[in-house]
């Protein structure tokens, strides 16, 4: 199936969202990523599925000294140069799973909302523990496990429209999942709590912050918010790569 975000009317679409057009601020689940940052001034950070380039700008407005942002769709990334950005930041057409991940070369890898798109997500874990440098951050959303196991990934209605309930079917059979998502089928990875935690586990990292994204309050009047408060749609995890130094 085609990447729909390379699709004109999807990424159409995509620039409407309040995120697209705001950025993070307009994001609900930044209020609580941000804390989960470290310190980057100094360090070198890797975007995967960098989209718009938002985490780049943001790391490079922090100090980084060197930041890559990675996506797979050449809209995005050219969406993102578009933008410019303070230091020095790189993108690359690039999908996750090509990624060389040189060892040892990163201090913080970065990834929001694209990690669900991948099958092998065990194999993308044990590649950013081979490339982050030791004790470096892995900080990650990725959507909740719930929500990927969505029925269609949306609500039961009542006649009259309103979301009445949020159906969960499949859960223990992780793989695809079709969904509508900006007018457009697209095509989603289920991985379930245990695979991503003991995922991260069982490759050596330290698990430091698991947090249930919730939309702020002041984002209780937009059409819908109320709702993203009766069930979990992001997943946000910070890890560290529990690791000696080489030659150690």
């Amino acid at each position: 199936m085609e990447n729909a975000y390379e699709t004109e009317r999807f990424f159409a679409e995509y620039a409407k969202m309040p995120r697209s057009r705001k950025g993070l601020e307009a994001a609900g689940e930044w209020r609580q990523l941000k804390p989960l940052f470290p310190p980057l001034s100094g360090k070198r950070v890797l975007d995967l599925g960098c989209g718009y380039g938002w985490h780049c700008r943001f790391a490079a407005e922090q100090g980084a000294a060197e930041v890559l942002g990675i996506d797979l769709s050449q809209r995005m990334i050219a969406e993102a140069r578009s933008r410019g950005g303070e230091g020095p930041v790189e993108y690359r057409v690039c999908g996750i799973e090509a990624y060389e991940y040189p060892e040892c070369t990163w201090d913080c890898v970065v990834s929001n909302l694209a990690l669900h798109y991948l099958e092998d997500l065990g194999g993308v874990f044990q590649n950013v523990y081979r490339t982050l440098k030791p004790g470096g951050i892995f900080l990650f959303n990725i959507e909740h496990p719930v929500f990927t196991a969505g029925v269609g990934q949306d609500w039961v209605y009542t006649r009259e429209g309103t979301p009445q309930y949020w159906p969960v079917d499949r859960y223990f059979l992780p793989g695809e999942r079709r969904t509508r998502f900006l007018g457009c089928e697209v095509v989603k990875q289920h991985h379930t709590l245990t695979q991503i935690l003991m995922g991260l586990l069982n490759c050596g990292f330290v698990l430091e912050a698991v947090v249930e994204a919730e939309p702020p309050e002041e984002m209780m009047d937009l059409p819908g918010m109320r709702d993203e408060l009766r069930r979990p749609m992001m997943l946000l995890v910070r890890a560290a790569a529990n690791k000696e130094p080489p030659g150690q």
